[in-house]
């Protein structure tokens, strides 16, 4: 290398050495330093995070998530189940470990300390969710249900499970409200921002959410920490059960049995939205709306209230 490439070569070179420093300085600063971890224990990767879910997701739905299972004798079956079983475990546990050693290690102020019953932990943590498999099997199967009656344009639940982003959103919220009930940390919360990249679906680990849900297509649905969502409920894309951003604790929605919310709307704030109730497209609820009744506009208000047995059911937005 001659002339004017070695010229920028050398260039560039000394270029990086001078952000390599300043950064370096940064790193070492105790001022500013903030925001780095080097050395000392290891971190929850998201890498791995994902493969978690994935991994979840193949014990949940076999062969439509995860490798191909081929037909055998049940004994074969049962022998793959297991073997699925455990290398989940082992990857759960890892991370488990990971994060309850570095909520421990904040907590104290210091990086350097031995963890004597974080292993402990990540063990209980570990093992109470994977309990949980069969019953979340049940739950999601019952989410497919309910968006293959929910949606005319369903061609079968293998369409739901294969192309629907609530059906992804919901299935990992599942797994992460779950993993965050039995005492998991962060761990939760990175399972449903994978989700949220994937989907633009945002639903917080931490909410309760219950059987039977669906959400349409799906884009910017967003469900806060504290909401509460009854059984059977359906909502399209926008739909967003937010706090007023001026409260603390419990500050999100209630929302009670079948109720259908359209597309764009907004539910601020502790407030409850009765069984059977419709929420019109566009709408920002600011009030509590008492069952079976129907709310529309900015702000919203009660525009009649019909006996409807579910809305949800019905997915009819027009009021």
């Amino acid at each position: 290398m001659s002339g004017p490439r070695r010229a920028a070569s050398v260039s560039g070179e000394s270029h990086a050495d001078d952000v390599a420093d300043a950064l370096l300085a940064m790193y070492l600063d105790p001022a500013a330093g903030e925001m780095q971890h080097i050395g000392s224990y290891e971190l929850p990767s998201e890498r791995e995070v994902e493969s978690i879910v994935e991994q979840c997701r193949a014990l949940l739905f076999p062969g439509y998530a995860g490798p191909d299972v081929e037909r055998g004798s049940e004994a074969a079956l049962r022998d793959l189940i297991r073997a699925r079983v455990i290398e989940l475990r082992t990857a759960l546990h890892r991370q488990v470990y990971r994060a309850t050693h570095h909520k421990r290690q904040q907590a104290l102020g210091r990086s350097d300390l031995e963890c004597t019953d974080c292993a402990g932990r990540a063990d209980t943590i570990t093992e109470r969710f994977l309990t949980r498999l069969p019953d979340l099997r049940r739950q999601v199967l019952l989410d497919l249900r309910a968006a293959y009656e929910g949606d005319p344009a369903a061609s079968g639940v293998d369409e739901i499970l294969f192309c629907y982003p609530g059906t992804y959103a919901i299935t990992v919220y599942r797994l992460a409200h779950a993993l965050l009930r039995e005492g998991g940390e962060v761990i939760p919360r990175m399972m449903t921002e994978l989700a949220h990249r994937r989907t633009g679906i945002d639903l917080h680990p931490g909410a309760e959410i219950g059987e039977a849900f669906f959400i349409d297509h799906g884009t910017g649905v967003v469900i806060g920490e504290t909401a509460v969502v009854e059984d059977g409920v359906s909502m399209l894309h926008g739909v967003t059960l937010g706090g007023t951003g001026k409260e603390r604790g419990d500050r999100h929605p209630k929302v009670r049995r079948g109720v259908l919310l359209g597309a764009g709307a907004k539910v601020l704030g502790n407030i409850e939205i009765g069984a059977c109730a419709k929420i019109a497209a566009g709408s920002v609820v600011l009030d509590p709306v008492p069952a079976g009744c129907t709310a529309a506009g900015v702000p919203a208000r009660i525009i009649g209230c019909v006996d409807v047995p579910e809305p949800a059911l019905e997915m009819d937005q027009r009021i």
